[in-house]
C-alpha cells in the first residue's frame, strides 16, 4: 500500500472506516431492487430527476422493482444543489404515501435530497436544524443508492449537502447514519450524463482524492483509496468525453468515484470544498466545476506550509517532479490539475461563473465556518481566504 513518506510517519492510532454494502458491475441495476426488498421495503420511495426518467433508467428500475413485487412512489421535484424547501416537499410526499425504504437513482443532488428526506422522516423539524456533525440522532430509514454520475461519492459518504436558500449558502450535515445501507454502481448509467456534468463530477472525484490524502484526518486505509482515485480520474476522464459510450473508461471512472468517496467520507476534505460550497450556494452552480477552478490554488496554498504529501500524489500522476523537492512536486500537481480542468472545458476563473470582487468577503466568512475547513492541513485567516478567492477569480 502506498503511504506517506517516512518523514511523515505517524504514531499508530485506532481508525474507523465507514462503508456501505457495495455492488459494482455492468448490469447490476436490478440488484438495487433486491436490496430494497431485503431491507424490508413494502412502500419504497424512489427519488430521481426528469433527465433520468427521459433517459429510460427509471422505467428500467421500476420494472426491476415490480419483479420483486414492489411498486414505488416516484418523486422528482428537485433541482441541482437541493434546496431546503425541496427536501421538505420530498419528506411530505414520503409521509403522505406511508413510505419506508428510500432509493435514490441519480447524481449527488438526488442522493443528498434522499438523505435529507431520511433525516426528516425520523428526526422531524427542518433540515437546516441538522447542520454540523451527528445532529440527527434518531435512526433513519434504510437507504439504497444508485449513482448516475462519476464523482460525487455521495452514494458511499456520511455527508449531506443542502442549500440554505435564505442565507444563500450550502450547509453540511455529517453523520454515520447517513452512510447508505447499499450502493449499487452500474457503469451503464453514466453514459447518459451531459458532457458538462461528466466533467464536473469527474473533477469533484479528483478533488475528493487529493483533499482526502492531505487531510488532517487521513489514515492508511483512506490513503490507498485516495491515491488510486487521483490516478484513475486523471487517466480516464478525458476518454469519457472523447468516447462517451466507451465502457472501459466509464467503468474506471465509476471505480474512481467510489474510491474517492470511500476516502473522503472517512478522511473528510479541505479548503477547496469549504470554498466551493459557498460559491455553489450563492450562485447555484455545479459543484465540481467550482472545485476544478479552486483546487490548484488550494494545493499551492497548502503546499506552502507542508508540501510533503504531494510527493506521493505526484507519483500517482506519473509526474517526474516527484523525484525533486516536495515543493516542486506540489506545484507540478497543481499545474496538472489545472491542465486537466482546462482540457475538459472548465472556465479559467470564478469570474467567468459570475463571482464578483464584492462577493469575496462574504464567501470567505462562510467558508471559514464550513465543516471541511476543520481537516484542511493549513489553517487560514479571513484575509488569506479572501486572497485565495481573489487568486481564483
Amino acid at each position: 500500500m502506498t503511504g506517506r513518506p517516512d518523514a511523515r510517519r505517524e504514531v499508530p492510532r485506532t481508525v474507523k472506516f465507514h462503508a456501505p454494502e457495495i455492488v459494482f458491475g455492468l448490469g447490476s441495476l436490478q440488484e438495487a431492487a433486491h436490496a430494497a426488498a431485503r431491507l424490508g421495503a413494502a412502500r419504497p420511495m424512489l427519488v430521481t430527476d426528469g433527465g433520468l426518467i427521459e433517459a429510460g433508467w427509471v422505467d428500467e428500475f421500476l420494472d426491476c422493482l415490480r419483479e420483486c413485487g414492489l411498486t414505488a412512489t416516484v418523486w422528482q421535484d428537485l433541482t441541482p444543489n437541493p434546496k431546503d424547501h425541496e427536501i421538505a416537499d420530498g419528506y411530505e410526499r414520503y409521509r403522505e404515501n406511508g413510505c419506508d425504504v428510500l432509493v435514490a437513482l441519480g447524481g449527488g443532488s438526488v442522493i443528498d435530497a434522499t438523505k435529507g428526506i431520511a433525516v426528516l422522516a425520523s428526526n422531524g423539524g427542518h433540515i437546516l436544524d441538522y447542520e454540523g456533525v451527528d445532529r440527527a440522532t434518531a435512526p433513519i430509514p434504510p437507504l439504497v443508492m444508485i449513482p448516475t454520475t462519476s464523482g460525487t461519492g455521495a452514494d458511499v459518504s456520511q455527508f449531506c449537502i443542502v442549500t440554505d436558500t435564505r442565507r444563500g449558502t450550502k450547509i453540511t450535515i455529517i453523520g454515520r447514519s447517513l452512510v447508505p445501507d447499499v450502493t449499487v454502481i452500474d457503469p451503464r448509467l453514466l453514459t447518459t450524463m451531459p458532457e458538462w456534468l461528466n466533467a464536473a463530477t469527474g473533477l469533484d472525484a479528483l478533488t475528493h482524492g487529493i483533499e482526502a490524502f492531505v487531510s488532517l484526518a487521513h489514515n492508511p486505509l483512506t490513503d490507498h483509496h485516495a491515491l488510486r482515485a487521483v490516478g484513475m480520474v486523471t487517466d480516464n476522464l478525458p476518454h469519457t468525453i472523447d468516447d462517451p459510450l466507451g465502457m472501459d473508461a466509464r467503468t474506471a471512472m465509476a471505480q474512481a468515484s467510489l474510491e474517492a468517496g470511500l476516502a473522503f467520507t472517512n478522511a473528510i476534505l479541505g479548503a477547496a470544498h469549504a470554498m466551493s460550497h459557498q460559491v455553489g450556494g450563492l450562485l447555484d452552480l455545479p459543484h465540481g466545476v467550482i472545485n476544478g477552478i479552486l483546487l490548484p490554488h488550494v494545493i499551492r496554498f497548502n503546499a506552502s506550509a507542508d508540501a510533503e504529501p504531494f510527493v506521493d500524489i505526484a507519483r500517482s500522476l506519473g509526474l517526474d517532479e516527484h523525484r525533486g523537492t516536495p515543493e516542486e512536486a506540489a506545484l507540478a500537481v497543481a499545474d496538472r490539475v489545472q491542465r486537466l480542468a482546462r482540457e475538459v472545458g472548465v472556465p479559467t476563473g470564478l469570474g467567468a461563473l459570475g463571482v464578483r470582487e464584492e462577493d469575496l468577503d462574504r464567501l470567505a466568512r462562510f467558508a471559514l465556518r464550513d465543516a471541511c475547513m476543520s481537516t484542511n492541513p493549513r489553517t487560514a485567516s479571513h484575509q488569506q481566504m479572501v486572497e485565495l478567492y481573489r487568486a481564483a477569480l
